[in-house]
């Protein structure tokens, strides 16, 4: 039993690893950059972002920090103690969220939209997105 969980890692390291790349890349912040911040290598942060390497809490508390989050951040929609995740609608998934920010397409909209300061462009931006994608589907 021991050797199988030093092969897969905890489902919740694994999330908040997620969690992490999700916030630097929404940020525009390198692995490296990170690293530094943190005085350890791109290495580090990497098995942190898998969840090969749980993240202590002292850590964790420097990254929420410069990566300028709350702690709480990190397990928003976690996985619960028995390493399922408890979600109701599928559209409602973190891990479609986390994926979809995480790709090139996503974290170029997400950027973009967060530089538009007026609301009412952005509802109209929200219109239209919604728009295309009943477009879409038809």
């Amino acid at each position: 039993m021991e050797k199988e969980n030093k092969k897969k890692p905890n489902p919740t390291d694994v999330y908040v690893g997620g969690r992490i790349r999700l916030r630097r890349n929404m940020l525009g912040m390198s692995q490296e950059k990170l690293g530094e911040s943190l005085g350890i290598t791109f290495q580090q942060i990497q098995k942190y972002e898998k969840g090969t390497n749980r993240v202590g809490a002292s850590r964790l508390q420097a990254i929420a920090q410069i990566l300028s989050v709350p702690v709480a951040f990190f397990f928003e929609d976690a996985p619960g103690a028995d390493g399922v995740e408890h979600k109701g609608l599928a559209e409602d998934s973190s891990s479609f969220v986390v994926d979809f920010l995480s790709s090139a397409e996503g974290l170029q909209l997400n950027r973009a939209f967060a530089r538009i300061s007026n609301p009412k462009v952005r509802r109209k931006v929200i219109e239209l997105a919604k728009v295309l994608a009943d477009d879409e589907e038809q």
